[in-house]
């Protein structure tokens, strides 16, 4: 499987962009799909995970309320929809795949995407 991730952009503080991760292959009910994120200078951090079965989400602190996690199943799909962006959350996406959406490490997950850069301008 690789993982295929896009919509990143520049955008204002305040404002909204939708990312999404394709699967080449299948993503199967007993994985999980992840977002983690990369600031310059900073250590890659954990920032939702979805369990693909059920839908079952975890969100860091510092993104819940604002962020939202899905997935479609049939396009083996999935989406990181964030809202009320600030400039803290300027860094590079990247999607992954694991098998336990409650593991916040990226030790946890297998398969990584490219990653797709987001700035958020003050």
């Amino acid at each position: 499987v690789q993982l295929q991730a896009s919509g990143g952009g520049l955008v204002q503080a305040g404002g909204s962009l939708r990312l999404s991760c394709a699967a080449s292959g299948r993503i199967f009910s007993s994985h999980s799909m992840a977002w983690f994120r990369q600031a310059p200078g900073e250590e890659r951090e954990f920032v939702s995970s979805i369990a693909w079965g059920d839908g079952r989400t975890k969100y860091a602190d510092s993104v819940k309320a604002r962020f939202s996690i899905s997935r479609n199943k049939a396009e083996n799909t999935l989406y990181l929809q964030m809202n009320s962006l600030k400039p803290e959350d300027t860094a590079v996406y990247y999607c992954a795949r694991g098998r336990d959406y409650v593991c916040y490490a990226d030790a946890c997950y297998t398969i990584w995407g490219q990653g797709t850069l987001v700035t958020v301008s003050s």
